[in-house]
């Protein structure tokens, strides 16, 4: 494997004990090369500034001093072209959201076996974004077309186009419909005519589209 070939990461969580196991399980892989590793946002703002920028920053989203999202969005405007990958201990709605309107371009579960995490690494690498099996690959398809993206989009109606946005915020789907003043039927199928005309699986799939073609303001 020549060294063009090897993806260079950092590690980024304030749990030692997490940072170390996932150290020796990744240098088991010839396909990753971990740079550096740090406890928090801050540490590893240092250490990009300093020079060490990995193409791909395995990132925790809860820790001190400078949290995932504020590091995400350090990395998004200083080094756009570093991949985040979110490492989150639970499947939960809003801080992948939050996360993914920060700049990260995907998420993994901390329980996920080693294989699936270095396979996430190189598709985020790869394409940008990673997201389990939340979004397709119909969608990271268009998402990577901007012309396909701009067709996609011309075929949504304002109320779509409405919660689209609206998806991006915290509230539920019973509070989407009533800032919309409509029914939580409607709201169900908008949601359902979304998944099928797009191929979207989540609403964390409904975000990452909104959010790439510019549905809502970061």
């Amino acid at each position: 494997m020549s060294e063009d070939q090897i993806i260079s990461i950092a590690i980024v969580d304030d749990h030692n004990l997490f940072r170390q196991g996932m150290i020796s399980l990744l240098s088991e892989f010839r396909e990753v090369h971990i740079i550096f590793d740090a406890p928090n946002g801050a540490v590893m703002k240092q250490k990009m500034i300093e020079g060490l920028i990995p193409e791909v920053v395995l990132l925790d989203i809860s820790m001190p001093i400078v949290d995932g999202y504020q590091a995400a969005a350090w990395i998004k405007e200083n080094y756009p072209q570093t991949r985040i990958l979110a490492l989150s201990m639970f499947e939960e709605d809003k801080p992948i959201i939050k996360m993914l309107k920060s700049g990260a371009g995907g998420y993994l579960l901390k329980e996920s076996k080693t294989t699936e995490l270095v396979d996430a690494i190189k598709t985020i690498k790869q394409q940008g974004y990673y997201l389990n099996d939340l979004v397709s690959g119909k969608l990271l398809k268009n998402i990577q077309d901007n012309t396909a993206g701009q067709s996609l989009t011309s075929e949504l109606n304002p109320n779509e186009i409405r919660f689209l946005q609206l998806c991006c915020s915290e509230y539920t789907y019973k509070e989407i419909a009533e800032h919309m003043n409509l029914s939580p039927h409607t709201i169900d199928n908008y949601r359902q005519e979304i998944f099928q005309k797009f191929d979207i699986k989540s609403r964390t799939g409904l975000v990452l589209f909104a959010l790439k073609h510019d549905l809502v303001e970061l």
